[in-house]
């Protein structure tokens, strides 16, 4: 009898977890759910307009936010766009806190051996502000004995401590390219080195200034832009990429371009 109460016993557990186990796959997401498009954090740091900015809702804007959402839309992806310093911004891809590094990075040879980089997206050159009464900058080597404001950890901070020295006290470095304007507009400095993007967008949004550019194409060559990821993820790289060049050759990318900088 007490044998029989144990089969019986078993019996009911046996049901019941066979009802369990129908229960959670009836709970189980659909094929359609798991065929969902991934989404991709992407780190910008929005202090870069007209790139990277944020605007009056802190929602992360610019030239290079829309390139990349309709990159993402090509290559079957999505992306979440998170405002990230620019100091440290690059260790959030090793550490997994972001997937993509949007923010106007320039590509670099020595950038390339830590992360990889997508096809360019922007093609960009340094570029000169001077301030009131400063008539006398023609070219960079003018600013070998002035004070210059870059923000910090940029291709503009780096061509100055070539000129100046990497310890001068002559160079003023700031969290944001705007901040080093306004630096320069209050008359902190006596000129400014930033990427020509950044440092025109400041300039026509700010007409009363008084800053002017100053173009060196003999001295800063072309640069450019592109999207990075962890080094060795060759699978996101192709889905950025394939997503870029169906931009570019369907006109999206050409639209995008000129809302921001016209023709």
């Amino acid at each position: 009898m007490i044998l029989q109460k144990k089969w019986v016993l078993a019996g009911v557990v046996a049901a019941a977890l066979a009802v369990t186990a129908c229960s959670k796959k009836e709970e189980a997401p659909a094929a359609g759910a798991a065929g969902e498009a991934r989404e991709y954090i992407v780190g910008s740091d929005a202090a870069y307009a007209p790139f990277e900015f944020q605007n009056d809702k802190n929602e992360v804007v610019g030239f290079s936010v829309e390139v990349l959402s309709a990159v993402a839309e090509k290559g079957g992806f999505k992306v979440r766009f998170l405002n990230t310093p620019w100091e440290g911004i690059f260790a959030t891809l090793d550490q997994g806190d972001r997937d993509i590094i949007s923010s106007s990075v320039t590509i670099t040879d020595q950038r390339k051996q830590s992360m990889d980089f997508s096809e360019p997206y922007f093609e960009a050159r340094q570029l000169i502000a001077v301030g009131k009464g400063v008539g006398d900058v023609k070219s960079f080597q003018d600013l070998k004995n002035k004070k210059v404001s870059v923000q910090t950890g940029t291709t503009g901070d780096e061509v100055v401590q070539k000129l100046l020295g990497k310890t001068s006290p002559n160079i003023k470095r700031f969290e944001s390219m705007p901040l080093a304007l306004k630096e320069l507009e209050s008359g902190g400095v006596q000129a400014s080195v930033g990427d020509n993007g950044v440092v025109i967008n400041y300039v026509k949004n700010n007409p009363g200034s008084g800053i002017v550019t100053v173009e060196d194409a003999q001295t800063f060559a072309p640069e450019f832009y592109g999207f990075a990821v962890k080094k060795g993820n060759t699978e996101l790289l192709e889905k950025i990429n394939k997503g870029l060049a169906a931009i570019k050759a369907d006109g999206t990318y050409d639209q995008i371009y000129k809302k921001y900088f016209g023709n």
